[in-house]
């Protein structure tokens, strides 16, 4: 049995999707908060709360292989993802796959650092384990591609910085070859998309999809967190966002090719201006 969590979100629906291509249905089972949201997937619905330890040793019961997909709620993930890890050992789970973050022991983003703790209890845990340290998605810049196509200006503070991102549904794709196939134990995936664009790239190709001029305003760091608790963020949010931008400009984190996804997938990732133009048809 193959158990999902966060089934229900935008990359654990795709994961499903991924996974019933290559097995059976009913070796798959949706652990999610609303079990009744579920129903679409497809699969068993569990219910599962990561702050409930006993909901995720219930919902992890008899499970050959969990994905462990990382919570969103800053501040919370580390020990919600140690829940569902003690929640795993308990339940006698035979693997576990994480969904981390680029280069999440090396300390550089701020954003990684919950990631960190989590691997570091995953480690240590016994547990065999698989890491998809998921590169950038496009999906992140849905909103400042489509307002940027209105505008004619994106904005950020990334610099000449490069961005390896991929689609999420090839990181989806990855996670359920993991989970479907064998040779993964033990090991830590660095995943990213084939091609590093800069942000003045991206906007040469929001311009070729939308028809309109549009251009990169680069920002400081200062600017940016402005920019984005203007935009309602909380400020420690928007520092981690900021500091995202931060480590683009400086390189060596979401920048790197090494095509470790394309060889999962076996196929090549999805072009950001394959994205761009698909999201603003």
């Amino acid at each position: 049995m193959i158990v999902i969590t966060g089934a229900t979100g935008g990359l654990g629906a795709l994961v499903v999707e991924s996974l019933l291509e290559k097995v059976p249905a009913d070796q798959v089972a949706a652990a999610v908060r609303s079990p009744e949201k579920a129903a679409g997937l497809g699969v068993q619905a569990r219910a599962a709360d990561y702050a409930d330890p006993a909901s995720l040793e219930r919902a992890f019961a008899g499970a050959d292989v969990v994905l462990l997909i990382s919570g969103n709620e800053f501040g919370k993930r580390a020990e919600q993802h140690t829940n569902a890890i003690n929640a795993a050992v308990k339940a006698g789970v035979g693997r576990l796959v994480y969904t981390s973050a680029p280069f999440a022991d090396s300390g550089r983003m701020a954003l990684a650092d919950e990631h960190k703790a989590t691997e570091e209890v995953l480690l240590a845990s016994g547990l065999t384990y698989t890491i998809l340290r998921n590169g950038w998605y496009h999906e992140n810049y849905a909103q400042a591609i489509t307002g940027a196509a209105e505008s004619g200006v994106i904005t950020g503070s990334a610099g000449d910085g490069r961005v390896s991102s991929a689609a999420r549904a090839d990181y989806a794709e990855a996670a359920a070859v993991v989970l479907a196939t064998e040779g993964h134990d033990n090991k830590i995936y660095e995943l990213s998309g084939d091609t590093a664009w800069s942000f003045a790239e991206l906007a040469e190709q929001i311009s070729r999809a939308s028809g309109r001029a549009v251009a990169y305003q680069n920002l400081t760091t200062e600017e940016h967190i402005a920019q984005l608790t203007g935009a309602g963020l909380p400020e420690p949010v928007a520092g981690i966002f900021a500091d995202v931008d931060a480590n683009i400009a400086k390189g060596g984190v979401l920048d790197h090719t090494p095509g470790v996804l394309r060889e999962l997938i076996g196929h090549p990732t999805q072009p950001i201006s394959d994205y761009v133009a698909n999201l603003l048809k």
